[in-house]
């Protein structure tokens, strides 16, 4: 049975009233012009809160074998730019993907950013979380044996998430796509609900329009409302799988594309179309122990049945592997100190409405 049609009746992805962002006002240089000044606008009328992502980094590779060398180890296609017109300038193109091992399980889960200089491609950035950059380039340095590839740190850009002011307004608002060296702005590919992505060597609020910095803790709450994994907390190396993990729904997967590492259990279990637990959002409904949830933590129906397990949140929202079929009834988890705290699972909106 269809996991979105089967759920719908259970809570909606964002619960509650309607809420902002905490915002705070910066000087301002917007991407579109190329004067800069003073943001004098209050803080209610931002039109966008920008965050930077210092959990978040990228690695840099190029060569003429990076395509190839990508494509035998990703889960998806590789974002390649569309050839520019003359006097146009550099583009660019932002896909999803996870890098998988042997035993098809993830290992590290990356935003690719194809690049385009003149009409060749230059290379790709690959956004992933800070704690494995060394591990990735580490892997990537294993397969590449002879191929000409250059696989190193690129720190002159920091990684920011941009979203509407309003998280009401996320798939709605807009931004102008740009790409340079100084400073990419594209949509976040994963969904629509996630904004866009900045990476830039400046401030990210002083490159937008209407762009006010934002509060980290904001932009993770939203991203775990929305069921939006990412990185190692909540997708362990080596014990996440990537469909159980929503990789399809986020546009990180092809079923069509050539073989790469761990791509067996991968395509049987898509082509069984049978996929019995998926990473959910929840949200606590008591009041958390001062220890908070520990990940891992066995999610129970009231009757002690065990459904899943917690893997990872912030504050009362977070993200459980769940069996699919039992997550409509009231839910709850056991805590270390002996209390009981319940909590709600929930659809996001954005899913697919038939999906496997």
């Amino acid at each position: 049975m269809a996991t979105a049609a089967l759920l719908r009746g259970a809570t909606p992805g964002r619960g509650g009233p309607a809420w902002r962002w905490r915002l705070r006002a910066v000087p301002r240089c917007r991407l579109a012009h190329s004067s800069c000044s003073p943001g004098g606008d209050s803080t209610a009328g931002a039109d966008w809160a920008c965050f930077r992502l210092d959990g978040r980094t990228l690695l840099r590779v190029r060569g003429p074998d990076a395509a190839p060398f990508l494509l035998g180890l990703l889960t998806n296609e590789l974002p390649l730019p569309s050839p520019a017109a003359a006097g146009a300038p550099p583009a660019a193109r932002a896909g999803y993907a996870h890098f998988l091992n042997v035993q098809g399980r993830t290992l590290y889960d990356v935003i690719l950013y194809g690049l385009q200089e003149h009409s060749e491609v230059s290379g790709f950035l690959l956004e992933c979380d800070s704690s494995v950059q060394g591990a990735l380039q580490k892997h990537l340095a294993l397969y590449r044996i002879r191929r000409k590839v250059t696989v190193e740190p690129h720190p002159e850009l920091r990684v920011w998430a941009v979203l509407p002011s309003s998280p009401e307004a996320c798939g709605a608002a807009s931004l102008q796509e740009r790409a340079g060296a100084a400073a990419i702005l594209i949509r976040d590919p994963r969904t629509a609900r996630m904004g866009w992505r900045l990476l830039t060597q400046d401030e990210g609020p002083a490159l937008v329009p209407g762009g006010r910095l934002g509060d980290l803790w904001d932009y993770h709450q939203h991203r775990y409302l929305q069921g939006v994994p990412e990185g190692v907390r909540d997708l362990p190396p080596g014990v996440a799988l990537p469909l159980e993990s929503n990789l399809a729904f986020m546009n990180g997967v092809s079923f069509t594309k050539g073989c790469y590492i761990g791509q067996e259990l991968t395509a049987r279990t898509h082509h069984m179309g049978v996929i019995r637990k998926r990473l959910f959002p929840v949200r606590f409904l008591d009041p958390l122990p001062t220890s908070g949830i520990t990940p891992g933590a066995t999610v129970l129906t009231a009757s002690g049945q065990t459904v899943g397990k917690f893997r990872a949140g912030q504050g009362n929202v977070g993200l459980a592997l769940l069996w699919s079929e039992k997550i409509k009834g009231p839910l709850h988890i056991r805590a270390s100190e002996g209390a009981q705290v319940a909590l709600a699972a929930s659809v996001p909106d954005w899913w697919p409405t038939v999906s496997k």
